[in-house]
């Protein structure tokens, strides 16, 4: 290969690199580090959502590119938010998603000794001081965007007196909110985080993992340069809120003089359109028994994408599909659901199932025989193999799949009309049976035992074909569809800031008949119930002997994925 086609395929190879890659491969070629390291740490203050999907596998992804290590860090430095619940729920999550930090799972209250420490440090530097202010008087004394601040009266306390009250704020001597640390930086700076920032307060609160050891805990734009730093994080990979907070991460680990300090680089967040991700709404939503809990399939925390019967590699390919990139945007939600089709329909048996039923009776189908029909799996994939469904005189059909006096172009069930039911016969409509109310209860109709399916009969053809489960080896279930919880319409917010819901989004139909292979389906396992959707059974409702069926999204969407995404 010539030397100059080398160096455009290398310059291609460049280019295709997101700006992170671009930043690593500068860093490791000037041997700013000689390894990669990053780290996904949440704050356990609840369940993580589509958003930090992006954040896991985005950091976990590029620790695998440079065949380096990657940390999960719970963020714990707020005991009035944190909780057990939301450390094993996040662990869940993140294994599922498939991101493995191994042995390395760290606390970020592991390291309060060191970041006490620090603190000391900077104290002893004149870098940091003691205040009597207020959070309101901190406030007040920072300034605004045109004003500069006014410095704090505690900021002439010398080095000894400043650590006497630092000691006794460790020792509980001090109230909550009588005192906090304060960074010694810039009080006219025009970043209003260089402004002295708090570092440390009082707060004389149980912690889920280090008890009442500590009544002083620090501030997380102090503590996460710390963490990142002892823990040899190479690269901290935060989203873009934190650009502004990015020259205090780096005056706190240059201040401490760590050797080999972390890079922070943002990228932009994951927006969804119409999806509620707020915590505090979702807590909201939680709270009023809207929806039945963090995991609600409505909703789009990954547990509650789980319930709904996404898959790792689905998010994985929507992650994918959105990018990296510095500038915020939002996604159309019919992506994520593109991304789980393409995963299933490739993947999962088709399955027949009945979802609003009516009876079919073929009448001179011999009374009280059956017969076992063998059935494809997947038709776009042998390697699925084949099933064998029951079939009789009496099954169930679609309520839908007939009609009495039908609208033009209508060719499934009416009266005079032949149809061939999946995977048997052609039937041909005789008439119904209607109860006193006038509603449909039967229908009934004639089979041609000729035209048996995979027979290679040839002699007429049908316009209509319906699928059907058989009456007598029907497995009854639930079955939920699901809507977005957001009227799409019409956005995410009302004018007075509540949540514009859909009262639709959720659909629950009982006495929904399927074929009897499903009655050994497994919680979470998924299938394509043919002309309805994927659905998958719900792990937390389904029981024994009544499986309950979660619709995950239906078979056709309008949604087009962009051809310079097709071409990849």
């Amino acid at each position: 290969m010539a030397e100059s086609e080398k160096t455009e395929l290398n310059e291609k190879e460049v280019v295709s690199k997101n700006f992170i890659e671009q930043i690593i491969d500068k860093d490791l070629a000037e041997g700013v580090y000689d390894s990669v390291c990053t780290r996904f740490p949440p704050e356990p203050n609840g369940y993580l959502h589509i958003g930090h999907a992006k954040s896991i596998l985005l950091n976990y992804g590029l620790a695998q590119k440079y065949n380096g290590k990657f940390h999960m860090r719970f963020d714990d430095t707020n005991p009035t938010k944190e909780r057990a619940e939301f450390v094993d729920s996040i662990k869940a999550d993140i294994k599922w998603l498939g991101a493995d930090w191994e042995d390395r799972l760290y606390f970020a209250s592991d390291y309060f000794g060191q970041m006490y420490e620090a603190a000391v440090k900077l104290i002893q530097k004149g870098k940091a001081y003691v205040s009597d202010l207020s959070a309101e008087e901190i406030r007040e004394y920072r300034g605004t965007l045109t004003e500069p601040g006014r410095e704090d009266p505690g900021s002439g306390r010398s080095v000894e007196e400043n650590l006497k009250l630092f000691e006794e704020m460790k020792e509980g001597v001090h109230a909550d909110g009588s005192k906090v640390l304060r960074a010694r930086i810039d009080m006219a700076s025009p970043n209003m985080n260089m402004r002295d920032p708090v570092i440390y307060r009082v707060a004389h609160m149980t912690h889920h993992n280090t008890g009442d050891k500590w009544c002083i805990y620090p501030m997380y734009d102090f503590a996460h340069p710390i963490e990142d730093a002892i823990e040899g994080i190479t690269h901290s990979i935060c989203t873009l809120e934190f650009e502004d907070h990015r020259p205090l991460y780096d005056w706190v680990v240059r201040e401490l003089e760590y050797p080999h300090p972390p890079k922070q680089i943002e990228f932009a967040k994951l927006y969804l359109t119409n999806v509620v991700t707020g915590k505090r709404y979702i807590k909201k939503l939680v709270e009023d028994g809207i929806v039945d809990g963090w995991d609600d399939p409505r909703l789009v925390s990954i547990a509650a994408l789980r319930r709904r019967g996404f898959t790792p590699k689905s998010i994985q390919k929507f992650v994918e599909l959105c990018g990296v990139s510095k500038s915020n945007s939002s996604v159309d939600y019919a992506m994520l659901e593109y991304c789980i089709r393409e995963d299933l329909k490739m993947e999962r048996p088709r399955m027949m199932a009945v979802l609003d039923p009516v009876k079919l009776i073929i009448d001179n189908y011999p009374e009280g025989e059956s017969e076992l029909l063998e059935v494809a799996n997947n038709l776009e994939n042998e390697a699925l193999g084949f099933r064998q469904v029951p079939f009789g005189r009496e099954l169930y059909i679609e309520r839908d799949d007939f009609m009495e006096e039908p609208p033009r172009k209508y060719f499934r069930m009416f009266p005079g009309n032949e149809v061939r039911l999946m995977h048997a016969y052609f039937v041909k409509c005789t008439g119904c049976v209607k109860d006193e109310s006038g509603k449909i209860v039967e229908v009934h109709c004639t089979y041609d035992p000729e035209t048996k399916c995979g027979s290679g009969f040839t002699g007429r053809k049908v316009k209509g074909t319906i699928h059907w489960v058989p009456a007598r080896e029907a497995v009854q279930a639930q079955v939920r569809l699901y809507e977005n919880i957001i009227k799409e319409e019409k956005g995410v917010y009302n004018e007075d800031g509540s949540l514009n819901l859909n009262p639709n989004s959720l659909k629950v139909m009982e006495n929904c008949y399927l074929e009897p292979a499903l009655q050994k389906a497994q919680p979470e396992e998924s299938f394509q119930f043919v002309r309805q959707g994927f659905f998958c059974v719900d792990y937390k409702d389904s029981k024994e002997g009544a499986p309950v069926f979660n619709r995950i999204v239906s078979l056709k969407s309008s949604y087009v994925l962009p051809k310079q995404e097709e071409k990849k």
